[in-house]
């Protein structure tokens, strides 16, 4: 991999951020209980990493404490980063986990800067910070902590039922700092889930998390994105779906078509071959050559069909280009005050 066999003061500006030196690799570990998985444990050099003017993202900063992620998604955007680490965005993304062991203490030294604005921060813009090998290193809990300590208001973004550890600590924390909770729920045919979404938590899980967050007093939306054409953007699939998203207690819906980057398009493709031949040449019709998007008329096919369904359900209506409400939060998204909750130790393996 890029960050072996390197002399120790080599850096690569090509690496991802906090990778840059290889002095920070610690070791490599696997264990049964993740069979077929291994975790780097890096020092990282940074924990905030800036998102560049010219994107489309609604905050500016972002925290991602780990690299790589066993929910193994078929379509995460992510995947294409592995190769920074010389690592494909197929297999190696789903089993080969870059682990950021001192995030926090990092991430503590950064927010003391006098130049920090105290701007929204983005956890699971990259990949799942509730991935299962957060039930082992415990990362979360001093990073919320952290954040509400120095005032930085924060979102989170995932598909791990982990979070509900964390929802004392949450809404402890939401007393200080405006705190923004959304879970991502795309598929909601049990097979098809297991097939596209290998390591995630089943969507009934989800379900139960958003109905645990809400009844802590958070307002939770679900990303039920990315709508896959052909296999989930019928009448019957959206509106089964929102059926059960409303029921789950969640505030609003965040929706978007599937969107396939370089690095992701020949997995998700691998696998349309194999599960669906029957659809490959309407997706190659769809995300022709090099395009990631979906063609604008299907998008606007989509939004027709989909945002009066989400009204119907009693639900509020985002697209994902508008996921959050705005680059700085305005108000806590708790007010409910919990008992300080005890500091976890470490669980390294």
């Amino acid at each position: 991999m890029r960050w072996q066999g390197q002399t120790l003061e080599d850096t690569d500006a090509a690496a991802l951020p906090g990778l840059e030196n290889r002095t920070g690799i610690v070791r490599s570990v696997s264990t049964p209980e993740f069979a077929g998985m291994t975790f780097h444990e890096v020092l990282a050099k940074s924990a905030l990493n800036h998102v560049p003017g010219g994107s489309r993202m609604p905050f500016s900063w972002t925290i991602n404490p780990y690299r790589g992620c066993s929910h193994a998604c078929l379509y995460c955007f992510a995947r294409g980063t592995h190769q920074y680490l010389d690592l494909d965005g197929g297999g190696d993304f789903d089993s080969q986990i870059v682990v950021k062991t001192n995030v926090a203490e990092v991430l503590r030294r950064e927010l003391r800067r006098g130049t920090w604005q105290h701007e929204t921060v983005a956890l699971g813009t990259n990949t799942d910070p509730y991935q299962r090998a957060e039930g082992r290193y415990r990362l979360m809990p001093d990073i919320i902590r952290t954040l509400a300590e120095s005032g930085t208001p924060f979102s989170i973004l995932t598909k791990g039922t982990l979070i509900r550890r964390d929802i004392p600590l949450l809404v402890d924390a939401a007393r200080f700092v405006p705190i923004d909770v959304q879970m991502s729920i795309a598929m909601y045919d049990d097979e098809l889930q297991r097939s596209v979404e290998p390591g995630t938590p089943s969507t009934q899980a989800r379900l139960d998390t958003v109905r645990a967050l809400t009844d802590a007093g958070f307002r939770v939306g679900v990303f039920l994105m990315p709508v896959l054409p052909h296999l989930t953007d019928s009448v019957a699939h959206i509106d089964h779906a929102l059926r059960r998203i409303s029921a789950s207690g969640a505030d609003h819906v965040i929706y978007g078509a599937l969107h396939l980057r370089a690095g992701v398009k020949p997995w998700f493709m691998q696998w349309l071959e194999r599960e669906h031949p029957e659809l490959v040449s309407s997706y190659r019709g769809l995300y022709p050559g090099t395009a990631a998007d979906a063609p604008k008329a299907y998008r606007q096919w989509l939004a027709k069909r989909i945002r009066p369904l989400i009204r119907a359900h009693g639900l509020e209506a985002r697209h994902s280009d508008d996921a959050y409400p705005s680059r700085t939060l305005t108000r806590p998204a708790v007010l409910t005050p919990a008992a300080p909750q005890p500091q976890p130790q470490p669980m390294l393996f």
